[in-house]
């Protein structure tokens, strides 16, 4: 913690009663530390933006001042203050933030909580008493005349805002907060390279992070100086864009359950992907929430179009202003667009995910200086509240009326039950009046202890709005009971292909294998390779109560060591799983491969499978290096049983090839654009008790890409198939290109360190990076860090309908992959669009066989009919889908399929996005989680650190070993010199023999020197820094098995660095992780300089 404001905060309450004197002069040090914020808040405000002085002007009585004073320094000074050491933010993780706001009271608080406890799937809601609604309430630190004062401009009228809009006078934005620094907002508007600067807090007016807002853009003279532009990069990606979610490469990040194939589309994130707004504004007399849900099927759906095609609607009159704030832009590179918020138009849905602690010390300290004016009357809380500190640093403080909270906190604030500020809270904002520099929030849910595993995972699924409950009786009658055969007629409509060589590569702990692969030799030249899927749309039907629930999901979720799932394990372990020596019902494509990776034909229906074996992506890996050959194959252990009349000579043979083909097409694919951002993974090693104990860093094996091959394959067909069957109604998938600003920012900062690229395409992007990663083949962790921030500048792929973008073909395309069309067919047992693309491409199938049936074309369905397909062939015959027969089969087949309209497919789309990203969000957060129990269990990490960003007061550093980003501050730290030479970028940092405690200024302490860095004496070297015991080595590692070839990192010694310490950009440095918080706080990781000194 840093020691300067929040300690002041907490003394201004408490002495000033005690002492008249001691009571004037921390008054003076108060006026004078609000006249230095209130200068800082209105550099980035308007007049109307809340001051100090004006407070000061108000107060009436000690306690009143005290508490008033209180709330200016959270306004201003802390607010103003830069993250320290310790409050560095995660950059996917906002569950794992410290908010600098908290203050020094999580730290006072050290007793145990005896707390609600919930059930272990989700928690439960608290239930309320009967509480009043308030109008116009007067907070009890706050005197009424302040109260009643207006601290934000009130938001335009419904009328004002759409003239705006038309005239182009004002603009729809996505509200971005950055977590580094809550009083820099920024704000995308579509068609413009550059982020809008929405900076302090009465120009963001009470908009929150993830709301769809109206802003209006300052004249150029009011643009400030864009980060960075003094002519020199020294960081590789803008500062703004520290915060964001990083989803680096759907081929490697987006594994799921272990399979590096799942996704293989080649998707990056970018937060501030572009949203299709919805109807309805705030104005000033009341808050009119947008619609939050749409009912789709019969279940309420999200009505936030944010991700749906990643841009904004254009605005029609306003279409020329953008062009001309996009041509200000480029014609001014080194200024910054500034703005403000005039409207919200849609509230984030992450307002009613509030997750924080309660602040409740301040409030005991009043009711105790007021207990003799009570007179032995029963407590009154009707204007008294107590704050919620947001764990998302994003997030502002919050306030909550006593009288609201449940009955069973305001129990224990009545007994003075301190341990309450230990307690994780769910709640969501209510209100934020014009008049309260703080949103009113009405508590919802009690998540148990801080710090304890259970109580997170609860938290981090509350945050993102995860379905995590049983599924209902109702959807699970629709599926068959145990055991079940696959009906006879079933056998007679499909191609039935158990005697063919069929087998799955999946991770060893994989359930739900959702997919399997054939190949079969036809020539010399020419292969028929099959994908198969499980036939999911068989058992679940359009409409039914099983299928709502699914789409509610949308998603499976994988949180390390548990999974929720999109569908019951009935259905994705049994009946649909594709289990080897069983019958199953599968949705299969085949294709006509020459050795060049030419698709001479195809063919797809639905099918019957039985696979004859369950292969591990080691199993693959061993026969591909040739360490498992059929003579020697009896000594090996391990190796799943064998199904059905192949010999495992079959099943070898089929690996071999299937690998020499996967290469052929990734080599065509790499050739014709595609990129790939793919560095070493993390991976977690679990104890026998699923705690985490190591980190290890894996890379994806060959096998790993055997399979990602075909996927990419059968969902390029599926999409190219079912867009041209149904241009209006095709569920696709697009990536669009990236920032171009922050791309050519990331381009020039690397140039300048001596690495060239070329990023005017993803091929030429690609292809530079290859050229680079052969250069740094004897340094692997800088080619990481380069794939790390080259994600950055990259946006969402993102699901959309085809009639949305009828008219702009060249936005289906697909960037990471350079291809025209794409969308996910190959895992419908965990995401929700596969099961609309297979009914889809059912309806497809069905239309062809009726239509070709009608012209006498079709007599069975065998090999030779391939040819003749009009609809799914490699030919599209346009004239049979455009004939009246062909019109009237396949509006029919569309109909018998359940497809949706196109405009409720692209609400369908809108938010399988919204969920997509929602659960990444989980991961991420349950990611960083255990590693936050790891370093809580080694109590320090050791590791070596890359220098990504130099300046006089902070460093930004990449720490390998965790795959994380961090700050280390290191400005008024006492007993430190910083020198900082700008012409060199260089710093040195040294140890001054002055101990100097107090700032000249007065206005905090400095900073001790160990919450900069760990100084160790050279003699103690020898001492323990959480390594661990080698012994064990048969744990599971991200519940994949065992990877006994991963040395773990935490073994390997880093040397301690020295006084003085020379950094330059890039240099590497040791560095000391811990954890911090739990009991006291939010959980955060925490990264000090690892130094040796005699002097300690």
């Amino acid at each position: 913690m840093r020691g300067g404001s929040a300690v002041v905060e907490q003394s201004v309450i408490v002495e000033r009663v005690e002492d008249t004197d001691k009571e004037k002069k921390k008054k003076r040090r108060s006026n004078r530390r609000s006249k230095h914020n209130s200068v800082n808040e209105t550099r980035g405000e308007s007049s109307g933006s809340l001051k100090n002085e004006d407070k000061t002007k108000s107060l009436t009585s000690s306690m009143s001042c005290s508490s008033s004073k209180q709330q200016g320094l959270e306004m201003g000074s802390n607010e103003h203050t830069p993250d320290r050491a310790s409050n560095v933010a995660f950059s996917s993780m906002p569950t794992m933030h410290i908010n600098e706001q908290v203050g020094s009271g999580f730290r006072d608080s050290s007793i145990d909580v005896g707390g609600r406890t919930f059930s272990k799937s989700c928690p439960e809601p608290i239930v309320y008493a009967a509480s009043s609604s308030i109008d116009g309430f007067v907070p009890f630190h706050q005197v009424e005349g302040f109260a009643r004062k207006k601290l934000f401009a009130p938001y335009w009228t419904v009328e004002a805002v759409n003239e705006a809009l038309e005239k182009g006078e004002a603009f729809k934005a996505y509200f971005h907060v950055n977590a580094h620094n809550r009083l820099e907002a920024y704000c995308k508007i579509d068609g413009v390279p550059t982020d809008i600067l929405i900076n302090g807090v009465s120009l963001q007016n009470r908009a929150v992070e993830g709301d769809i807002v109206v802003i209006t853009v300052d004249p150029l003279g009011l643009w400030t100086k864009m980060k960075g532009s003094n002519g020199s990069s020294n960081n590789p990606a803008p500062v703004e864009d520290c915060n964001r979610v990083q989803e680096v490469n759907g081929l490697a990040g987006n594994s799921y359950k272990g399979k590096g194939k799942v996704d293989a589309d080649c998707e990056f994130a970018d937060c501030r992907s572009g949203v299709l707004l919805g109807k309805g504004f705030d104005d000033e007399r009341q808050v009119t929430r947008t619609a939050a849900c749409n009912n789709v099927n019969g279940h309420h759906q999200s009505s936030s179009d944010s991700l749906r095609m990643g841009l904004f609607p254009r605005q029609n009159e306003g279409i020329n202003s953008v062009d001309k704030l996009a041509v200000m832009t480029s014609r001014f590179p080194l200024k910054r667009p500034t703005g403000r918020v005039v409207a919200i138009v849609e509230k984030s849905l992450r307002r009613d995910a509030i997750v924080g602690f309660l602040s409740v010390k301040q409030w005991f300290s009043y009711r105790e200086l007021n207990r003799k004016d009570a007179k032995g009357n029963s407590a009154n809380f009707d204007h008294e509240y107590v704050t919620l500190n947001p764990t998302d640093p994003r997030f502002p403080k919050m306030i909550v009326f006593v009288r609201d909270l449940p009955d069973c906190i305001k129990k224990r604030l009545e007994d003075g039950d301190e341990t309450i500020e230990k307690e994780l809270l769910g709640a969501q904002i209510e209100d934020w009046s014009a008049e309260s520099p703080f949103p009113r929030v009405h508590i919802s849910h009690s998540f148990g202890r801080s710090g304890e595993l259970e109580t997170h995972i609860n938290a981090i699924l509350y945050q993102n709005a995860i379905h995590c409950a049983d599924f209902s009786p109702q959807a699970l009658s629709s599926l068959p009971s145990i055991p079940w055969e696959i009906p006879p007629e079933e056998y007679q409509t499909r191609k039935d292909l158990r005697d063919l060589c069929v087998f799955t590569i999946d991770p060893s702990t994989a359930c739900d294998l959702d997919d399997a692969l054939s190949v079969e030799k036809l020539s010399n030249d020419s292969f028929r390779v099959g994908v198969h899927i499980v036939d999911v749309s068989y058992f679940v039907s359009p409409n039914t109560a099983l299928d709502i629930e699914a789409q509610l999901r949308s998603t499976s979720v994988y949180l390390l060591h548990r999974k929720i799932q999109m569908l019951p394990s009935l259905l994705s372990e049994m009946l649909g799983s594709l289990n080897p020596g069983v019958d199953r019902l599968a949705f299969s494509m085949f294709w006509e491969l020459n050795r060049t990776g030419d698709v001479l034909d195809r063919w797809m229906g639905r099918t019957v499978i039985r696979s004859c074996c369950k292969l591990s992506y080691e199993h693959a890996q061993d026969i591909i290096q040739g360490i498992t050959d059929v003579e020697r194959f009896d000594t090996l252990e391990g190796f799943p049983q064998l199904h059905g009349l192949f010999e495992w000579t079959d099943v070898i043979k089929s690996v071999k090839c299937l690998h020499e083909i996967s290469k052929t097409l990734k080599e065509k694919r790499f050739h014709d654009g595609a990129l790939q951002l793919e560095s070493s993974k993390v991976v977690y090693v679990f104890d026998q008790d699923g705690v985490p104990y190591d980190i290890r860093l894996s890379e994806r094996m060959d096998s790993n890409f055997i399979v990602e091959e075909f996927m990419l394959l059968a969902n390029m067909t599926a999409a190219e198939v079912i867009s041209r069957a149904f241009p209006d109604s095709a569920l696709l998938r697009r990536h669009p290109e990236p920032n171009t600003r922050k791309l050519k920012e990331f381009e020039a900062f690397w140039h300048k360190h001596g690495l060239t690229l070329d990023t005017s395409s993803s091929g030429q992007f690609c292809q530079s990076l290859e050229k680079i990663r052969e250069k740094l083949k004897d340094d692997s962790v800088l080619f990481d860090i380069l794939i790390y921030y080259a994600s950055k500048p990259m946006q969402l792929a993102a699901y959309f309908c085809s009639g949305e973008l009828k008219d702009n073909l060249n936005d289906w395309f697909h960037y990471g992959l350079a291809v025209p069309l794409y969308t996910h067919f190959t895992s419908p047992l965990r995401r929700y669009p596969d099961i609309i693309v297979h009914r889809t491409l059912a309806a497809v199938i069905e239309a062809e066989e009726l239509y070709l049936k009608q012209r006498g074309l079709l007599n069975g369905n065998n090999w030779e009919e391939v040819s003749r397909n009009c609809f799914t062939g490699i030919y599209f015959d346009k004239e049979a889908a455009a004939s009246p027969q062909g019109k009237e089969v396949l509006s029919f087949a569309a109909s018998k399929h359940g497809i949706p309209s196109p405009e409720l497919l692209a609400d369908v789309a809108a938010y399988c996005n919204e969920r997509k990203l929602a659960s990444r969000h989980a991961e991420d957060a349950c990611e960083k989680l255990y590693m936050w129990l790891l370093l809580k269990k080694k109590e320090i990490l050791l590791s070596d650190a890359r220098v990504l960003g130099l300046g006089p007061r902070f460093m930004s550093l990449y720490i390998q070993k965790l795959a994380i980003e961090r700050r280390i501050y290191y400005d008024d730290v006492e007993g430190l010199t910083v020198e900082w030479l700008e012409s060199t970028s260089t710093l040195v940092l040294n140890l001054s023999g002055q101990k100097r405690l107090f700032k000249k200024g007065g206005l905090g302490n400095y900073m001790a020197l160990g919450n900069f860095a760990w100084v160790v004496n050279p003699c103690d070297l020898s001492m323990k820094t959480g390594s661990i015991d080698s012994n064990d080595a048969t744990c599971m590692v991200n519940g994949e098995g065992t990877f006994q070839d991963l040395e773990p990192i935490s073994k390997s010694w880093v040397d301690p660095g020295t006084f003085p310490l020379t950094v330059h950009l890039l240099s590497t440095i040791p560095v000391a992780l811990y954890a911090i918080g739990g009991d006291d706080g939010p959980l955060e990781i925490g990264v000090h300089l690892y130094m040796s000194s005699y002097l300690k």
